[in-house]
């Protein structure tokens, strides 16, 4: 009889470790971009930004970002992509977004952002990765635009030196834009890790 009480109390055990390591387990998705420098993996936070995670995996999904440019790099600040061809034209998106930059999350150096305009709700497609610590980018308040900060929704996990192959690459003016990297740096692919 005790050991069957024993084997019980075993079992019983097993199984509530099963459970609460089944429902602990909520994976963050994980995207990778491919580029031409390397790939990048970066993880998601949807927790803390699920509309700006939404808003970046349907770009993702439907291919928004396959054969787009890092068309805005600057060494110690930040590499911005996901809104030009290779012949640097911009591509039409989806309508803009709600800022999430409130939510906690800081733009750390390899932290994935929105970028925007003036206007703090004005990010559609366009990203960026912090290349260093970028605390003054931060949410401070939801008074004036100025204060509002840049939402914070993703971390590089794996090809960080693909992100600091990138902030190194020579730059200059093209189109009437400043910072565009002299050779294309071509996101090839957008795909989520499954």
């Amino acid at each position: 009889m005790k050991f069957f009480s024993r084997l019980f109390i075993v079992l019983l055990f097993s199984t509530l470790s099963f459970i609460v390591h089944a429902e602990g387990d909520n994976t963050l998705p994980q995207v990778k971009l491919e580029t031409s420098l390397g790939d990048i993996i970066i993880e998601l936070n949807q927790d803390k930004a699920p509309n700006t995670v939404a808003n970046f995996l349907n770009y993702v999904e439907s291919g928004f970002y396959d054969g787009t440019i890092f068309h805005r790099v600057i060494e110690n600040f930040m590499v911005q992509g996901g809104g030009f061809t290779e012949d640097f034209v911009q591509k039409d998106p989806n309508d803009s977004i709600k800022n999430e930059a409130d939510n906690g999350l800081s733009n750390v150096k390899g932290s994935l952002a929105m970028a925007r305009t003036g206007d703090p709700h004005s990010a559609t497609a366009q990203f960026f990765i912090n290349t260093v610590d970028n605390g003054f980018l931060d949410f401070k308040s939801d008074k004036q635009d100025a204060t509002w900060g840049y939402a914070v929704f993703g971390q590089v996990i794996e090809g960080m030196d693909t992100v600091d192959t990138i902030r190194a690459v020579a730059t200059g003016n093209k189109n009437g834009h400043g910072d565009v990297p002299d050779e294309n740096v071509i996101i090839i692919k957008a795909s989520i890790v499954e």
